[in-house]
């Protein structure tokens, strides 16, 4: 029976993989890998350099990533569609360029907002991949973000809320307090703020490209919503995160001097 190796390797820094990580690479038979398109092709280079960082002679079996419709009148059930063609497609794969082992390099961690588990799921279910999973985990964009900005995500006697720019707007005042957003495909920061809402945002982190900012929405908001899309442009694809925070005279706390 295959080994599934899932292995979370955070945003594209080779030294931030865990020494479990890089066992689990070495005993790998190869690596399998969704191919993006041309549009993401830094994405698959990334892989690559951390593959041949750590495991130079480890092959990365790629595997044409299906089409899948971005603006879906029902959008679960369009994303169940995608991951069952993502399923067949990366089963057969798996079958035809492995005996033992295959390892998934998952952006981050696997465990937050990613859908390889559930694919793999689907793989024993629905394509008889008769297999094990073991999880390494990753260091998180969230870490990033905080670790380059040199500061705390929580606050004393505060929750800290994480969700996607798509229910960002549905977010409570509280929520909004201390709110890390992921999956933003705009500029989700520009709706609803509050003069005292500040945002500390990154995009490409632990890459070669890394773009850092902050500052309060009003005074920044626009700018960073126009840098976004000149990266967009630039590199064909864009990886950002931000976390927003409520900065009143009540929780000073972080408050930029």
């Amino acid at each position: 029976m295959r080994t599934i190796y899932v292995i979370g390797i955070g945003a594209g820094d080779p030294e931030l993989l865990t020494l479990k990580a890089i066992r689990a690479l070495e005993r790998a038979d190869a690596v399998i890998a969704l191919d993006k398109g041309d549009a993401k092709s830094d994405l698959l280079a990334l892989r690559e350099h951390i593959v041949h960082a750590h495991a130079p002679d480890l092959p990365i079996v790629t595997v044409q990533d299906p089409p899948r419709d971005r603006n879906p009148e029902h959008y679960a059930a369009e994303v169940r569609r995608w991951h069952a063609e993502r399923a067949r497609l990366l089963a057969d794969a798996i079958r035809k360029h492995t005996n033992d082992s295959a390892a998934f390099l998952v952006w981050g961690d696997p465990s937050l907002y990613d859908s390889t588990l559930r694919i793999i799921e689907r793989m024993q279910r629905h394509e008889g991949l008769e297999c094990t999973v073991e999880v390494i985990p990753g260091v998180t964009a969230i870490q990033l973000l905080t670790a380059e900005h040199k500061m705390l995500l929580n606050r004393i006697g505060e929750d800290i809320h994480v969700t996607t720019a798509r229910n960002l707007a549905k977010a409570s005042p509280k929520d909004r307090r201390n709110c890390v957003v992921m999956l933003d495909g705009g500029a989700g920061w520009l709706d609803g703020p509050t003069h005292n809402t500040y945002m500390w945002w990154g995009a490409y982190l632990g890459t070669e490209h890394q773009v850092l900012r902050e500052g309060f929405i009003t005074e920044i908001g626009e700018e960073v919503a126009a840098l976004k899309q000149q990266l967009r442009e630039q590199h064909g694809w864009i990886m950002d995160i931000y976390l927003l925070r409520e900065l009143d005279e009540a929780t000073p706390e972080n408050k930029p001097t």
